[in-house]
């Protein structure tokens, strides 16, 4: 039963073979046998989620249920729950209860949706390995000496060991699709401004989206169905007709065209992984598809620019933190200036302080046409190379990650090379576009990522190639050793 899909979970509820508060019962148990040795939560929160179960069982009991009425799963510590600690993964707001719910949250809550608690994240989603939170590392269930990913490293490692049937994520520079690749899931990164970012905890405003991570894609069209539409108290949130994600699902792809950037297929790349994603592209050509050789030429400078874009705003987003409104205050100040200065050096770790001095030089005067503004015109030449190459394919192939997991501590002292694991996701960030991550084989044993990449709200087609690659392959119905029971 716990590693069914949502879609299966779904039918079974309705069917009323298993009732609501049976399910979550279930599924905290095993978070409660196995978080220990994964770390994937931060808060458990039992007493909450058989009380919205019990209530979730009324409804489908009175026929007044949706698809994901009943259906237990965990928010990442980064989406603002009324009466529920909202940490962020750092010691800074380790105290912080929100008066009121993120928009994703509320959204959940009026699907029927039962949530057992808040997943385990990189400090103020700052990080590519969930090495940076308050609370400790989440470890990767394949391989309990390797990363999750991150920042979503808790969500991904739930989900990837079936402690949950899904989660929530959020990504900036490939937070959600990153993670999703190193544990053998499903994690869709929406066009920005389609999933409201009101109550989600900023980093960086102009980048982060929230998402699903999920077993398969139909889950996340699912979820998505639930998730995305307009909010009023989201200033970039985008006012658009309402997408049934779930409608295209089956879609042919005979004729459609797919792009295969020479530059995510270097020799940089784990081997293993290059011959994965081969095999998976030869699927898609059996079914139809078209190859096409594209250039994305800019993609060694999306690094540079995203680490300049994205501290940048996580200076001004963080400056909030203060130790006067609300979190981490430093005892005893001996005034104001002193409360501000060890509450932030107290409150923020290590990799926060790291960009957050980053974001605070590139905006001074004297610096700020130099590297800010800058930065900002590559980011405008890495999305036209996209908006060119979508003249050519309907969607761009290649793998999400240029290896596997790497071990816990590997890259923890190295900051540059721990930047350069995002290299084939925050370029989709700097431009807004769509993107998935969708389980694609192992290499030396580790899950490797398959990352489709598409116009702006292709969000339908991505999930119907996801879709049909999954009903061919069963990579995303592997469990890790040690969690099939």
């Amino acid at each position: 039963m716990f590693s069914h899909s949502l879609v299966e979970l779904s039918r079974l509820l309705d069917q009323r073979s298993i009732s609501s508060v049976e399910l979550t019962e279930l599924f905290l148990s095993r978070c409660q046998d196995h978080n220990q040795e994964l770390n994937c939560f931060i808060t458990l929160s039992p007493r909450t989620a058989l009380e919205h179960a019990k209530a979730a069982d009324k409804l489908i009991n009175n026929k007044q249920h949706g698809p994901l009425t009943g259906i237990p799963f965990a928010h990442k510590d980064i989406f603002c729950t009324e009466g529920t600690r909202t940490s962020c993964g750092s010691k800074m707001l380790d105290n912080f209860q929100p008066p009121y719910d993120a928009t994703v949250v509320k959204k959940l809550n009026q699907a029927g949706m039962v949530c057992l608690g808040k997943a385990n994240m990189d400090e103020f989603a700052m990080g590519s390995s969930t090495e940076t939170s308050f609370y400790g590392p989440t470890r990767n269930p394949w391989d309990l000496t390797k990363v999750p990913g991150g920042s979503s490293g808790g969500s991904a490692s739930a989900v990837a060991a079936r402690l949950i049937p899904a989660a929530t994520g959020t990504d900036t520079g490939g937070s959600i699709r990153q993670p999703a690749a190193l544990c053998g899931i499903t994690g869709l990164k929406p066009t920005y401004g389609t999933v409201s970012r009101f109550g989600m905890i900023a980093f960086a405003s102009s980048l982060d989206q929230g998402g699903p991570m999920t077993q398969t894609a139909e889950d996340a069209a699912m979820m998505m169905n639930a998730m995305a539409g307009f909010d009023i108290n989201d200033s970039t949130s985008l006012e658009r007709e309402t997408t049934d994600y779930t409608a295209n699902l089956n879609d042919s792809m005979d004729g459609i065209k797919i792009g295969l950037p020479k530059q995510y297929f270097s020799d940089d790349v784990d081997a293993g992984t290059i011959e994965k994603i081969n095999d998976a592209i030869k699927q898609f050509e059996k079914g139809g598809a078209k190859i096409v050789d594209i250039e994305l030429p800019k993609t060694a400078l999306s690094i540079p620019s995203y680490y300049v874009v994205a501290p940048a705003e996580a200076s001004s987003n963080l400056s909030r933190f203060d130790g006067v409104r609300f979190g981490y205050r430093a005892e005893d100040p001996k005034d104001l200036l002193d409360l501000y200065c060890r509450s932030r050096s107290e409150g923020f770790g290590n990799e926060v302080k790291r960009r957050i001095m980053i974001g605070t030089y590139v905006l001074s005067a004297g610096y700020y046409d130099a590297y800010y503004l800058k930065a900002q015109k590559v980011r405008r030449m890495i999305r036209d190379d996209f908006q060119q190459a979508f003249k050519e394919v309907d969607v761009i192939m290649g793998p999400t990650t240029s290896a596997p997991a790497f071990g816990l501590n590997e890259l923890v002292d190295d900051p540059v090379q721990m930047y350069l694991a995002d290299i084939f996701t925050v370029s989709v960030n700097l431009a807004g576009l769509p993107a998935i991550s969708v389980p694609a084989g192992f290499s030396s044993g580790l899950p490797v990522g398959l990352q489709i990449i598409g116009d702006y709200f292709s969000e339908p087609r991505l999930l119907n190639l996801a879709h049909r690659f999954q009903q061919d392959t069963d990579w995303h119905k592997q469990i890790p050793e040690g969690f099939t029971e």
